[in-house]
């Protein structure tokens, strides 16, 4: 059984407007630095994350369609999929950026760090998480049910567990699965509006309770569900015109800071101060990047 709760927020504060015309399908950080990827283009933005300057763009040959990037503080490296190539592209973050390269068949979509620190990425087209070391051998491969199609982002666990979003036809939902890809909880079902469905379910984040925040795109909202899958609320931010196609979500623990990249929107909306996903009493600040 799903409980709903109808909480409220304090307002967002927008603090700056910069101007984009690119989808934001990727965001994650590293100690000072915050990475932008949009669609179509063949770079990574790096931010400022103290003064959300952008600092460089980082040219990757093939880098076009990206929905996946995940930065790892023990290897020191970002990953990021491309899903109209099949492959995962590793920037080095020490020295020269060297960046390597590897196939993974499919079409990779969302990936994330586990906590072997070994990059797990989910494909596409035949729906299977594969776990590779970041040298881009592969550990292990983990089938999913057939009736997850299209899946699209991917976060782990604290318990070794998967979250999952996936949509596409009359089945969107996140999903939960044990450590042998089995579905053991779910939210969603039919495509809509209310507190009950999601609507094209795409980025994921978790904050230190468990708490699992998702990018619910085509409803223009972030839905905030306990670990379990069984309890929703609605996270209100307020920014000019109202979240707008929310794709892609990182959030940094250390800093108590969520990223929030649009799709239609071309904004990355930083929200500060957010210790968690309850909010409640939460400042916050809408930014948007230009390209």
């Amino acid at each position: 059984m799903i409980n709903f709760v109808d909480l409220t927020t304090t307002s967002t504060r927008v603090t700056s407007v910069l101007h984009g015309d690119h989808l934001v399908t990727a965001v994650t950080s590293l100690d000072d630095v915050f990475f932008v990827v949009r669609h179509k283009k063949p770079h990574i933005e790096f931010y400022d994350a103290g003064t959300f300057r952008l600092q460089r763009r980082l040219s990757v040959s093939g880098l076009r369609e990206s929905v996946g990037l995940a930065a790892c503080a023990s290897n020191k490296c970002l990953y990021a999929s491309n899903y109209s190539n099949s492959r995962i592209h590793r920037v080095e973050l020490r020295g020269s950026n060297a960046v390597m390269k590897w196939s993974v068949k499919h079409k990779p979509t969302g990936l994330t760090v586990n906590s072997a620190k070994n990059v797990v990425v989910l494909s596409l087209e035949k729906p299977k998480l594969q776990e590779f070391t970041t040298i881009g051998t592969l550990l292990q491969t983990i089938q999913l049910q057939p009736d997850i199609k299209d899946p699209y982002g991917v976060i782990e666990l604290i318990n070794g567990r998967f979250v999952i979003s996936h949509g596409r036809a009359l089945l969107h939902r996140v999903c939960l699965l044990d450590v042998q890809g089995a579905v053991v909880g779910s939210y969603g079902g039919i495509p809509g509006s209310d507190l009950s469905k999601v609507n094209y379910p795409r980025g994921l984040a978790v904050d230190k309770h468990g708490n699992i925040l998702v990018a619910d795109s085509d409803n223009n909202r972030l839905l905030v569900l306990d670990g379990s899958l069984t309890r929703a609320h609605v996270m209100s931010v307020s920014v000019d015109g109202g979240l707008n196609d929310p794709l892609s979500l990182w959030y940094d623990k250390s800093r108590g800071r969520l990223y929030v990249g649009e799709g239609s929107g071309h904004r990355v909306i930083i929200i500060d101060h957010l210790k968690d996903f309850t909010a409640s009493g939460v400042t916050r600040l809408g930014i948007q990047l230009s390209a």
